[in-house]
């Protein structure tokens, strides 16, 4: 298994299937967009495959598949099929866009677990922070996933002057359906414009909701193994809501994540400079395992060494569609 030095096992990746997306998020994509580069320089989708199947060598039980939207990737059919037949929990984060046309596939091949990004319930808002026109799909294909008993987690990156003010109609939303809205605090990457001005913590979203309603209606759920979210539920409600509070309140102490970028590289923390290139390491028939262990090895006790309380912090960072979700 993969262990780092601080005691903690790696036991979940998630798999970047590309860098390409058709939304424009203002958090995760710089507005002039990003270099395009050739094939060459990405996973193919048998790589991707032979990763795979190295990761559960070495442990890995969960497997999610991350973008930019890995739905764009020509070949997903038979990426998710092959993954399908690993002895891992197989989910995928998507954006919901093009979600209509892969409902009998992931039904066929098990894969009951959906992420799906949506930051406004407010059409003018979600075209504003997407840079795009696809609220209507979007909410059509959110609303299937959950009349098809799919188990659906609704991410919302909360960011101050721009959505703040949505989080209690989401909290209502997981009362009426049975959702797991997973408000995000917004995360500093390449192109996306981060300050701390711009940050709704944990403490001032939970105070807003508290501010809605009764206090001893708002349950606060037992947190998990490898916590991500702070869950809370609605007393009498259908679906659940927590918080991702990696800039205010980290949860890197239980951290079991391992990220492969489409470009075929590890990176041991969603902020970290340091990546290891498995790619090469593939093509040139080299050594994966000990490649592996060595990045997962020298793994920082929390948020790759960054102090985001510095306010002079400044990060050498991807944009987020170049890393995967």
């Amino acid at each position: 298994m993969l262990f780092d030095t601080h005691g903690r096992i790696h036991d979940y990746l998630r798999i970047s299937l590309t860098e390409k997306c058709n939304l424009r998020c203002t958090y995760c994509m710089p507005e002039e967009g990003i270099k395009l580069r050739s094939k060459s320089h990405f996973m193919t989708s048998d790589e991707i495959i032979t990763f795979a199947k190295t990761f559960v060598g070495l442990g890995v039980k969960k497997i999610r598949i991350t973008g930019g939207e890995p739905l764009v990737n020509k070949d997903i059919k038979r990426i998710l099929t092959e993954l399908s037949k690993l002895p891992v929990e197989l989910s995928i984060t998507t954006n919901a866009v093009l979600l209509h046309d892969y409902f009998d596939l992931l039904k066929e091949l098990n894969i009951g677990k959906l992420n799906i990004s949506i930051d406004s319930l407010d059409e003018a808002s979600f075209n504003r922070i997407s840079r795009r026109k696809h609220f209507d799909v979007v909410m059509k294909n959110i609303r299937k996933a959950i009349d098809l008993n799919f188990e659906v987690k609704l991410n919302v990156v909360v960011i101050k002057g721009v959505n703040e003010h949505e989080v209690i109609d989401f909290v209502k939303w997981s009362e009426r359906d049975k959702v797991a809205v997973r408000f995000i605090e917004f995360m500093p990457f390449d192109g996306n414009k981060w300050d701390w001005s711009k940050v709704v913590s944990q403490q001032d979203m939970l105070n807003d909701v508290k501010s809605h309603y009764v206090e001893n209606t708002i349950i606060q759920l037992q947190e998990d193994d490898h916590i991500i979210a702070r869950d809370y539920q609605i007393t009498g409600a259908k679906g659940t809501f927590g918080f991702i509070s990696t800039i205010t309140n980290s949860f890197c102490g239980t951290c079991n994540r391992i990220r492969l970028t489409a470009d075929g590289k590890i990176k041991n923390c969603l902020f970290s400079a340091d990546e290891t290139d498995l790619l090469t390491v593939l093509r040139s028939g080299g050594d994966l395992e000990s490649h592996i262990r060595t990045s997962i090895t020298n793994k920082h006790p929390q948020n790759a060494g960054i102090d985001f309380s510095d306010k002079e912090t400044l990060l050498d960072q991807r944009p987020m569609t170049a890393i995967g979700g």
